[in-house]
C-alpha cells in the first residue's frame, strides 16, 4: 500500500500547526529558509540495527573478471576474455577485466573498519553462477560446464578474514545456475554445501543469506530463463530444507527482488508473487533491491527509467525510494510480520552508477536515502558497492574515498540506533534526527540543503557542525567545514574536527550536507 503524501495544502497547516508541540516548526522566506527545533523534545519513532549503514562486495570483486566498464577508462580498458560471463542480452563492450580484489590491502582495512560495525554482502549477477573450487590447487583456467566464474578457497578465506578485520557480519548468496540443479530443474545444495562447511571449518560465519541475487530477473543473472513464482517457492522450500540442517543460526532473506523507478519489468514475477506462491517461503528478513534508474550502460537518458543529472537534486527523484519501501513493507507486514526489512542493494544507478554517482553530486541521494529510510523503518540499507563500479564509495583502482565515503563516515561516527522525528520533509530542506552515537541524551541532526540558497536552523543549544560542502557539484573532492578531506600518512582515517557553535542558530551553505552534533539536548528518548 502505497502512503498519501502531503501536498502544500489546507491539510499541511493543520499538519505543521499540530506538531509544533513536539519541536519544530518553520519560516520560509524567498531567499532561505529557516527551521525552529527543539532537539531536546524530538519524540522516538523508532530504531535501526546497530549496523544499518552496511556494504557489498560483488562477488566478481572477489574472482576477478568482466564488470562495468568505469566511464574514465573507455577505450583503455582491457576487454573480457571469450570464457568470462556477462549477463545475458548485453554486449562485452560495455565491460572490462577487473583483477581480484586485494582484500589484505591496508587501506582497504583501514577505511571498511572505520565503518564497521557493518554488514557486508558479497553477491550479485555473477555470484549467482560461481563455482566453489574446494581444494587448495591452483584456480581453474575454465568453470565447469552449468557455471561461469571460480571461487576459490584462498579467496574466500579472504573474504572472512576482510569481515573479521573490519567487525562485519556476512550475507551472501549462492549459486543457483543449471550446475546445480537437478533433473526436475530444482536448486539442490551442490555448491552451497562445499562453501558453508569450508566456512565453519576456518572460523568463518554467514550470518544471512538470500538464496540468490535478484529471482525477478533469473535468467538475465545466469538462472533459468523462465523463471516463475512456483518455481521460486520450491527452490526456497529446498534452501530452507538444507540450511535447517547445515547451518541451522543463518538467517534466510528474501525474497530479494530488484525494483527500478517503481516501474514493472514486464514479464517478471512480482515481489508479491514471489512471497505468496506455494509453498510459501518464509524469510527471516524481508529484503529487495532499489535503484532510481539505470546508467546509460544498459538505457538511454531519454528512456522512463534512464538516469539524468538534472534529476539529482529534485524532490521527485530522492522520493522514488519511499514507493518501493511501502510495498515491501506491505508484504512484512502481511506475509512476514515482526521481520526486519533490508534494503540489500541500492545505489545511484543500476548497471555500474551513472557518470556523476562518484562525484559529489550523488552524496545527496546517498545520505537523503539513509534518512528518510531509518524513519520510515528499515533496519539496514547496503550500498552498492563498497569499491566497485562508478557507484563505489571507494574508487576501485586507487582505493581513495569518493564524496559519499565521507557522507558515510559521518553517519557511522555521529547517527545512533534510535530514530526520532524532525518533521516532515520540506522542499530544498530535508532534516532527519536520530539520537547522538556514544552520547546518553545527545541529539544528531542530518540537515540536507539542496537548494542554491542559504537556509538557517534555529536549535535549542550549541552544537557542533560537521558541513560537508565541494568546490562544484561534480567534484571528486568534499570539504568538512572548509578543508579538503583525505586519507592521511599511514591510512589514518582523520578525525573530524567540528566547528563549536555557542550560539542556537546555524547557518547552513549552499548545496551542503549538514550533521549537527548536540552532546547536551538532554533528550530524554536518548539515555
Amino acid at each position: 500500500m502505497r502512503r498519501k503524501k502531503i501536498g502544500f495544502d489546507v491539510t499541511t497547516v493543520l499538519v505543521i500547526s499540530a506538531i509544533t508541540a513536539v519541536g519544530f516548526h518553520w519560516h520560509r522566506s524567498q531567499s532561505a529558509q529557516l527551521m525552529q527545533l527543539d532537539a531536546g523534545s524530538l519524540p522516538a519513532i523508532g530504531k535501526v540495527d546497530s549496523r544499518f549503514l552496511s556494504y557489498n562486495i560483488e562477488m566478481e570483486a572477489i574472482t576477478g573478471g568482466p564488470f562495468w566498464k568505469p566511464y574514465s577508462n573507455v577505450g583503455r580498458s582491457r576487454r573480457p576474455d571469450a570464457n568470462s560471463s556477462v549477463p545475458a542480452g548485453l554486449s562485452r563492450s560495455k565491460f572490462a577485466y577487473r583483477p581480484p580484489l586485494d582484500l589484505a590491502n591496508r587501506r582497504l582495512l583501514a577505511l571498511a573498519k572505520a565503518l564497521g560495525p557493518a554488514y557486508l554482502r558479497v553477491s550479485g549477477t555473477w555470484a549467482n553462477s560461481v563455482y566453489f573450487q574446494d581444494n587448495d590447487k591452483p584456480a581453474m583456467a575454465k568453470a565447469p560446464a552449468g557455471f561461469s566464474d571460480v571461487l576459490t578457497r584462498a579467496e574466500w578465506r579472504g573474504v572472512i578474514d576482510f569481515a573479521q578485520a573490519v567487525n562485519a557480519k556476512i550475507l551472501t548468496s549462492f549459486t543457483i545456475s543449471a550446475g546445480v540443479r537437478n533433473a526436475a530443474g530444482t536448486w539442490t545444495p551442490r555448491e552451497a554445501g562445499p562453501l558453508l562447511q569450508y566456512t565453519h571449518s576456518i572460523g568463518g560465519d554467514i550470518y544471512a543469506a538470500e538464496l540468490f541475487n535478484e529471482p525477478n530477473l533469473s535468467g538475465y543473472g545466469g538462472g533459468p530463463k523462465k523463471y516463475d513464482a512456483s518455481w521460486f517457492a520450491r527452490d526456497e522450500a529446498a534452501f530452507r530444507a538444507f540450511a535447517a540442517k547445515a547451518a541451522p543460526d543463518m538467517k534466510i532473506a528474501g525474497p530479494g527482488d530488484v525494483v527500478t523507478d517503481n516501474i514493472p519489468i514486464p514479464g517478471a514475477p512480482t515481489a508479491q508473487e514471489l512471497m505468496t506462491a506455494a509453498p510459501r517461503a518464509e524469510f527471516d528478513i524481508v529484503s529487495y533491491h532499489f535503484y532510481p534508474a539505470i546508467s546509460q550502460r544498459c538505457a538511454p537518458s531519454s528512456s522512463p527509467i534512464g538516469a539524468r543529472r538534472g534529476q539529482a537534486l529534485t524532490e521527485a527523484w530522492l522520493a522514488r525510494t519511499d514507493e518501493s519501501f511501502e510495498e515491501h513493507e506491505a508484504l512484512r507486514d502481511r506475509y512476514a510480520p515482526g521481520a526486519p526489512i533490508w534494503l540489500t542493494e541500492t545505489g545511484g544507478a543500476a548497471c555500474g552508477g551513472a557518470p556523476w554517482d562518484a562525484r559529489y553530486l550523488d552524496t545527496f541521494r546517498f545520505i537523503d536515502q539513509m534518512g528518510r529510510l531509518a524513519k520510515q523503518g528499515v533496519s539496514v540499507v547496503f550500498n552498492q558497492t563498497f569499491v566497485s563500479g562508478d557507484y563505489g564509495i571507494v574508487d576501485p583502482t586507487t582505493y581513495a574515498p569518493r564524496p559519499s565515503y565521507w557522507a558515510a563516515l559521518l553517519w557511522r561516527r555521529l547517527m545512533g540506533t534510535t530514530v526520532l522525528d524532525a518533521g516532515p520533509i520540506h522542499p530544498g530542506l530535508h532534516v532527519y534526527a536520530q539520537c547522538l552515537r556514544g552520547k546518553p541524551g545527545g541529539v544528531s541532526i542530518l540537515a540536507i540543503n539542496l537548494t542554491k540558497a542559504r537556509a538557517s536552523l534555529d536549535l535549542s543549544a550549541p552544537a557542533d557542525l560537521y558541513a560537508l560542502t565541494a568546490p562544484k557539484l561534480e567534484s571528486s573532492t568534499v570539504l568538512l567545514n572548509g578543508h579538503r578531506l583525505a586519507v592521511g600518512p599511514g591510512n589514518r582515517i582523520p578525525a573530524f574536527g567540528p566547528r563549536v557553535l555557542r550560539t542556537g542558530r546555524i547557518a547552513l551553505g549552499p548545496t551542503s550536507i549538514d550533521f549537527i552534533a548536540l552532546p547536551d539536548a538532554n533528550n530524554p528518548n536518548c539515555l
